[in-house]
């Protein structure tokens, strides 16, 4: 006996509820809590109208998944990354973070936002100087961390970069861009 089930026994004993013994162990075995408040007679047609409601559906979410559930699956395995202090997957036309995690000292948000100007300028240069190539990465060093600007170009993903944030005392900076770059090609919106 489980607790639910004793403490609905024991709610029943308190409440001076009597059940009978068609009630206890109906044709079908025991009755729900449901069919109990309902008091419902299994012999009666009701009952039947309601055998449907008080069984657990199988759902299947899988391909039903929000978008932000993929997005902050992703956060969390950018995160895993050893080093990684922050990470944001941002849509450089607005500069808005779709999604954001960790505490890299300073606000995401903003460099998210700061970051989508550096994206954006670099492929107004790029048009400018008739370069038809897309961007990989963009590597800001400085004197604690490092900066990787992740560019998505994929159909799913287009106008969308990953920033991570790593600290350059715990980041292997190699092996950090090789799993960026495993990551991000599996993000889209």
């Amino acid at each position: 006996m489980g607790r639910s089930e004793r403490t609905w026994k024991w709610w029943k004993r308190g409440e001076g509820y009597q059940s009978n013994a068609h009630e206890q162990d109906g044709a079908e075995g025991p009755l729900s809590p449901l069919l109990e408040i309902l008091h419902l007679d299994l012999d009666d047609d009701d009952a039947s109208r309601f055998a449907d409601f008080t069984e657990t559906p199988d759902y299947s979410t899988e391909q039903e998944l929000p978008d932000m559930s993929t997005l902050d699956e992703a956060i969390k395995q950018l995160l895993a990354i050893e080093g990684s202090t922050g990470a944001a997957v941002v849509d450089y036309s607005s500069g808005m973070a779709l999604a954001q995690g960790g505490s890299p000292g300073f606000d995401l948000g903003v460099a998210a936002a700061g970051n989508s100007n550096v994206v954006s300028a670099k492929l107004r240069t790029m048009a400018d100087l008739s370069l038809d190539s897309d961007i990989e990465d963009i590597l800001i060093t400085l004197g604690t961390q490092y900066h990787l600007i992740n560019v998505l170009n994929s159909s799913g993903s287009k106008g969308l970069f990953v920033y991570l944030v790593l600290d350059r005392t715990y980041a292997n900076l190699a092996l950090a861009r090789h799993k960026l770059k495993n990551l991000a090609k599996d993000i889209t919106i």
